[in-house]
């Protein structure tokens, strides 16, 4: 194609010869092409059943668009957001004639955004206002900084922005429109196309004109008198009826408010959106996510082209795709640097300072957080590029490096700086945070996290770096275990050679912002996982300081349990070995096996993988309720379980916990998994905070050893039956939210209804009935089963059933959800929070015990995933409001729905006060949220 980008165009339209270096703005208006490409296509499907007609009728449509315009330095498409914009405020009856989006097109959007991106385009959603505004402002942007822009929409609203910079493209209609274009196509030049809009309406956005007044009256006006405004000035020489409705629509005041909806809105704030006009700049198509998504769709043709002679290679296999066909990707020059000198680490220094996202890597001598030192520090602001800073390796020959004080001296400003131009993005954040801290340098201004980018996109995927380089990019990295080893053979990093060393380090930062850049046009394309994104991203911080700050411990309380522990141990094992008259291993299943079905002839249920009767703890369960060959009760199954329940308590808390003692705070730090649970809840380890039982003595005796220092307490805020109040939000089960909303005993509630006691004389349920009313519950909130129900109560199968089809006989909103929710499940793949976080069941259409597992877990992901983004959100808040009021309290632990601060004692007032309120205000759901505060010198009297 010609240099001369508006070829066979009138002459006053923007030409760029083939001397021109002028920059060129892609816009598409996404939400046009939606509508447009699903009613022009016929009903495609993929071979799932699927509609794919708007992906496909886009696709289409932004490929030309791109062969049409292959010079083009920056692509945009703009998608309207979901919810109302200034215009609906305006005017109540704005687009009220247009009819809901079709389902087939709703489920269409998410493989849209996601195509869209992957073709090599950003994507903006911008709630409050419309595509045409956000388009009509980049148009504005793009001028004032010498960049012509191409519109591709098919709204004439949109020929008003049109001028010598700015070029209108349909590519249905093969149009294109400069200034002559839009006065040959309408009758009036640009800027009086709000105008000549305004007399006629606009009947698709329900816009009001002049009754009766159409394009050639409009036109004919607008030519005789100039502008509107003169019109109105004149209106009394208009003659004939039109004349008297024209009158009619000046005597309402109808101009004013029809110019203000047909106006594009030039002025959009796009700062919490785009960066800068650079960052719109266009990005590299993402081959590997095109690929996967044209074999789901069906989209053969474009497959073979991708893969041109490669179809051979197995869909899942990256590895290969990326090897065979590097070529199809545009690869940077690898230019990675080692500095060793002053001036090139100045010159470094100013590039990061110059940089609006930098990605930032460490190399340290261990791998638990607390005893990490850095040995080295990479940093890339550019694709390709970066360099690596080796402050710490100790090997014989090694050459000289900077000093580590000194790199951090120069390091600092910028490493604590949280101003938005200097934002940087690390994989893993949490863990160089700690680096940092330990080195006494606050890391700050971390605004992404591949890690949590990757978690909030896929969190049923390892999202290693190594594992999202191979997935997105295409790459395989070096690996640490390349350079150090494994095993017993491993050597520490810093003894490891600079150039080897510089490679690897260098490597991580690259493909770090690498895989930024393709991931968050991926996240942003979404409402919902822009939200989650958000809370991750601003839940880091805060679960560092709770890492940071630990909590203290009483170790003589933990000696002295561990011993009571021993003892009883040692008498549950006695107990064992008189039941089966002679003594056994305990802890060896096979052992176990032998003595419970041969020799006491306890019956089999289940068997293992090799075919051994199973000694698991649900076989165990299932035997405690079952009778011998001789017809007497199982009585060793008990046994075990409360002898592995103790052993577990002793060798997992009572006797590791005093040895995880920092020296230097004597206090315990728990390490938050934050990317590590599908469903969004935190995991815990060193120690492990998430498994201490609360309901049995010696559970509550741990509790009881995490104390509060002198002078403070322990304060425990809890939410009260969160999971349950969630199932009444999402299921809107009217008896649920009945019952949530009149504040009565929910368990009681509920036992009222399948027990058929009417609502004035609740206060009959007996505490048997309520017992029975709590397990149903909990447990069809983790679909349990009649036989799952059967155990729990001790009761039979038949009566089970008979429970829980009574309670969905009153519970009418919770059976539809729980069907609605599984269907969804098997639908798309997925089920969702009520904040938007994905959640994904790869085995709900599987077969058999699998897509059961996976059915359950349908059903209560949304309110256990929800449960996890309300009590993130809930510490964000609180962090933010201790900061705020330059309070000493500190969060110190979060255990599932509960959060425990240390709280000074002059604090405890307005602690107890506030936290509450912060809690249950962090979401808004249709019950209200109840958050319990309990206070004590430790946990348990806490809790």
């Amino acid at each position: 194609m010609s240099m001369d980008l508006f070829s066979n165009l009138e002459p006053q339209t923007i030409t760029i010869d083939s001397s021109s270096q002028k920059q060129v703005l892609l816009l598409v208006d996404g939400s046009s092409y939606l509508y447009r490409a699903f009613y022009a296509l016929p009903n495609l499907r993929n071979q799932a059943g699927e509609p794919t007609g708007a992906v496909y009728g886009i696709v289409n449509m932004m490929r030309r668009l791109v062969a049409d315009f292959p010079q083009s330095t920056h692509r945009v498409c703009v998608f309207d957001a979901k919810g109302k914009t200034f215009r609906d405020d305006l005017y109540s009856e704005y687009k009220a004639t247009r009819s809901q989006m079709p389902d087939e097109l709703c489920s269409q959007i998410e493989a849209v955004h996601a195509i869209v991106a992957a073709l090599g385009w950003h994507v903006l959603i911008v709630p409050g206002v419309e595509a045409d505004d956000v388009m009509g402002t980049l148009a504005v942007q793009a001028t004032a900084v010498g960049c012509n822009t191409v519109m591709s929409t098919g709204d004439k609203d949109m020929a008003q922005l049109v001028n010598s910079t700015v070029l209108l493209v349909d590519t249905m209609k093969q149009e294109r429109m400069g200034v002559a274009g839009v006065e040959d196509n309408f009758g009036v030049p640009p800027e009086r196309m709000v105008d000549y809009l305004a007399l006629m309406g606009d009947t698709s956005d329900n816009i009001p004109g002049v009754y009766k007044c159409g394009p050639k009256t409009a036109v004919k006006w607008l030519k005789t008198y100039g502008s509107l405004d003169n019109l109105i000035i004149k209106a009394q020489e208009i003659k004939g009826v039109v004349g008297d409705n024209l009158r009619e629509a000046i005597a309402n005041n109808q101009f004013a408010l029809t110019r203000q909806l047909l106006t594009i809105k030039c002025d959009v704030d796009l700062t919490p959106y785009v960066d800068s006009f650079d960052a719109l700049k266009t990005p590299s198509p993402n081959l590997l996510v095109q690929r996967r998504l044209f074999d789901q769709l069906g989209f053969r043709t474009w497959l073979r082209e991708l893969t041109a002679d490669a179809n051979s290679i197995p869909t899942g296999d990256a590895r290969v795709f990326a090897d065979k066909f590097t070529s199809l990707v545009t690869t940077p020059i690898v230019q990675y640097e080692i500095i060793l000198t002053l001036p090139d680490l100045q010159r470094w220094l100013d590039k990061i300072q110059a940089a609006p996202l930098v990605a930032i890597d460490t190399e340290t001598n261990a791998l638990e957080a607390w005893k990490a030192h850095l040995v080295g520090i990479s940093l890339c602001c550019e694709a390709g590029i970066a360099a690596y800073i080796p402050v710490g390796h100790t090997y014989s020959d090694a050459p000289e490096q900077l000093p580590l004080s000194g790199v951090l001296t120069l390091l600092k400003p910028w490493l604590e700086s949280d101003v938005v131009h200097q934002q940087k993005v690390l994989q893993h954040a949490k863990f160089d945070m700690h680096v940092f801290a330990n080195h006494g340098i606050q890391l700050r201004g971390v605004a992404h996290d591949t890690l949590l980018a990757a978690y909030v996109l896929e969190s049923h995927k390892r999202n290693n770096l190594s594992a999202l380089a191979e997935r997105y990019l295409g790459k395989k990295g070096i690996a640490y275990e390349d350079l150090c080893g494994k095993g017993t053979k491993a050597i520490a990093i810093d003894q490891v050679s600079i150039e080897q060393v510089a490679v690897y380090a260098a490597e991580d930062a690259d493909f770090t912002w690498q895989l930024h850049h393709l991931m968050l046009p991926i996240i942003q394309a979404d409402e919902g996982l822009t939200a989650v994104y958000a809370l991750e991203i601003a839940s880091q911080p805060v679960l560092f300081e709770i890492e940071r700050t630990g909590v203290k411990i009483d170790t003589q309380l933990l000696h002295t349990h561990s011993h009571e522990l021993g003892v009883e141990l040692l008498d549950l094992e006695q107990q064992a070995h008189g039941i089966a008259n002679q003594p056994f291993n305990l802890n060896s299943p096979k052992q176990l096996g032998d003595v419970m079905y041969q020799q006491l002839g306890y019956p089999i249920q289940s068997k293992t993988a090799t075919g051994a009767p199973s000694t698991d703890e649900d076989t165990l369960q299932a035997l405690v309720h079952a009778k011998d060959s001789k017809g007497q009760p199982c009585l060793l199954p008990a046994v075990i379980l409360q002898h592995r329940s103790l052993a577990k308590l002793k060798n997992t808390y009572t006797d590791p916990l005093p040895t995880l003692i920092e020296p230097r705070t004597g206090r315990v730090h728990t390490h938050y998994s934050q990317a590590a649970v599908i469903t969004g809840r935190l995991s815990s380890s060193e120690p492990n905070l998430q498994n201490i039982p609360i309901k049995t003595v010696q559970g509550r005796r741990i509790r009881q050893a995490f104390i509060a220092t002198s002078g403070c307490k322990l304060v425990s805020v809890d939410y009260s039956q969160i999971e349950l109040r969630i199932m009444a939000h999402v299921s809107q089960d009217s008896a649920l939210i009945q019952a949530f909303n009149a504040g009565v005993d929910i368990h009681r509630a509920t036992a009222a209804e399948i027990f058929g006691v009417s609502s004035d004389a609740i206060h009959t349920v007996t505490n048997e009935q309520r017992r029975y009313a709590k397990t149903i519950n909990f447990g069809l909130i983790y679909g349990m089963s009649a036989f799952g129900l059967a155990n729990a109560l001790g009761i039979s199968n038949t009566e089970a059933k008979g429970y829980i089809e009574r309670y969905f006989a009153r519970y009418t909103g919770v059976k539809a959800y729980m069907s609605r929710i599984k269907l969804e499940a098997k639908t798309q793949g997925y089920v969702s929070t009520v904040l938007g976080r994905r959640i994904y069941l790869p085995d709900i259409n599987a077969n058999g015990p699998r897509r059961a597992g996976a059915e359950r877990a349908a059903i209560n992901a949304p309110m256990q995933g929800t449960a996890a983004d309300l009590i993130k959100q809930a510490m964000v808040n609180i962090a933010a409001w201790l900061k705020l009021n330059q309070l000493n309290s500190k969060i110190i632990m979060q255990v599932h729905d509960e959060l425990i601060l240390e709280v000074p004692d002059n604090e405890l007032e307005i602690i107890q006060k506030t936290i509450p309120s912060l809690m249950t205000n962090a979401l808004t759901l249709t019950v209200p949220l109840i958050a319990e505060v309990g206070i004590g010198k430790n946990w348990g009297l806490a809790h």
